[in-house]
């Protein structure tokens, strides 16, 4: 629930800049799988640690369709409980993306 949302738990996951890269990408563009997340040079281990890292924190939400996973950001609870959160990662991480 969005209620359930702490503002610390997403600004430390959000202070990372390759979790910063991906909160962009899904919320410019929406679901997507982890191969499609356009983060540079890091291992699959660590792509699925800071997956992890924002689904804890409450940013994504998950969705198995067989062996697939797709993630998508949280936007409408995000800006329920945090109104212009996400129009602030929108335009703030334009260094992280190519």
């Amino acid at each position: 629930m969005a209620s359930e949302l702490n503002l610390t738990t997403v600004c430390n996951a959000l202070g990372d800049p390759v979790r910063m890269k991906i909160a962009h990408c899904l919320a410019s563009s929406g679901e997507k799988n982890c191969s499609a997340f356009e983060v540079d040079h890091i291992s699959k281990s660590t792509l699925s640690h800071h997956i992890k890292i924002l689904r804890e924190a409450g940013l994504i939400r998950p969705r198995i369709e067989g062996k697939q996973h797709f993630y998508s950001l949280r936007k409408e609870d995000l800006n329920s409980r945090f109104p212009g959160l996400v129009e602030l990662i929108l335009n703030t991480t334009k260094e992280y993306v190519h």
